[in-house]
């Protein structure tokens, strides 16, 4: 009865903190719209939304409102499983990437139990995000093949080619990583920045590279190729409307808000304070919790706004740039960066 009792609590905080995450997650990417816009017209010396409630901030449930009401098209001619699994399939891989982030310092009960602000801390943590990462190409591909449309499946084949030809170079900077802390997990690569610095610090080249394919990944400019909307309409999504369109565009800023928490993690110390003891402060644990989270958002909205500041400011490649960009100068500085640490690593052992 004790065992049964200690599983209802665990199934209970993890539906809490999966619950929490996905709430966290909508919300950011519908404010991530919202910032997007003003950002851009902020650069534009504009004024942006302002009519949607005091300064525009009700402007993204006026968006979610009006997808959520639109007539739901299916075409005729196409295969009607299919496009309603596209959508589906992306959304659902840019939320299942979150469940091995930690995203605070683990919380500890007055009774002396830890509980870990993170979904699943599994030993190939690192390898089962990128896993997921790799699947969601198929939202892309299979929606834009299943709309039965010309212009839809040349911006899923754009899409698919891109996010292969850039997750090998930002595997190979992430093996750099890897040989420095010697564990997969995400927990304990936080862990070793606490201990011994942030990551960015040894590997500059590394995150570059990193960021650089992760802009790939989420289809963002100056990498949005299969949104090319002077090349391809609409791009992949050309027949798609209501709540189905909504999935697609929520999925690419939920791609973005994680994107960012992964590099925080890797890169940046993720929930960690730079040059501040904590356990100096004396505070209690829900208090520590709280800061370490907040300074884990922190660090995620500065990438995001990056992510915002980028789309504004360069101009799209052409896809034959993309690809010279992909595979003749990241993946070769990738093995460079990678072999130099491998050596650098050797030497300090001996």
């Amino acid at each position: 009865m004790y065992l049964l009792s200690i599983d209802l609590w665990l199934v209970l905080e993890k539906v809490l903190l999966i619950a929490g995450i996905v709430g966290l997650s909508f919300f950011i990417a519908m404010y991530t719209t919202y910032a997007e816009r003003k950002v851009a017209a902020w650069l534009q010396d504009r004024i942006g939304p302002n009519r949607a409630g005091p300064f525009g901030i009700f402007q993204p449930l006026a968006d979610g409102g009006k997808l959520f009401f639109k007539e739901e098209i299916i075409p005729l001619a196409s295969n009607k499983f299919l496009f309603i699994l596209g959508p589906a399939l992306a959304m659902i891989t840019a939320l299942l990437t979150s469940t091995v982030i930690p995203w605070a310092a683990p919380f500890i009960t007055k009774g002396g139990n830890v509980i870990p602000l993170q979904v699943a801390d599994v030993d190939m943590g690192v390898l089962l995000a990128f896993s997921i990462v790799s699947v969601g190409v198929y939202g892309i591909m299979i929606g834009g093949w299943a709309s039965n449309n010309k212009f839809s499946l040349m911006a899923a084949i754009r899409g698919a080619s891109q996010m292969v030809s850039y997750e090998l170079p930002m595997g190979l900077a992430l093996i750099a990583v890897l040989f420095m802390t010697g564990s997969l997990k995400m927990s304990e690569i936080v862990s070793n920045q606490v201990q011994h610095g942030w990551h960015i610090i040894y590997q500059p080249l590394g995150f570059i590279i990193f960021f650089v394919c992760a802009l790939a990944e989420c289809n963002r400019t100056p990498f949005d190729m299969a949104e090319a909307e002077n090349e391809l309409n609409f791009g992949y999504h050309q027949e798609y409307s209501s709540m189905k369109l909504g999935f697609y565009l929520f999925a690419e800023y939920i791609n973005m808000f994680v994107s960012s928490a992964i590099m925080v993690t890797i890169y940046f110390g993720g929930y960690d304070i730079p040059f501040v003891n904590e356990a100096s402060w004396g505070l209690n644990s829900f208090w520590m919790s709280f800061i370490s989270f907040s300074v884990m958002m922190m660090k995620i909205s500065f990438f995001l706004f990056l992510f915002l500041w980028i789309r504004w400011t360069i101009p799209r490649f052409r896809y034959d740039q993309l690809m010279n960009l992909g595979w003749k100068k990241l993946i070769p500085l990738a093995l460079v960066n990678m072999i130099i640490t491998a050596v650098v690593i050797l030497l300090l052992k001996k």
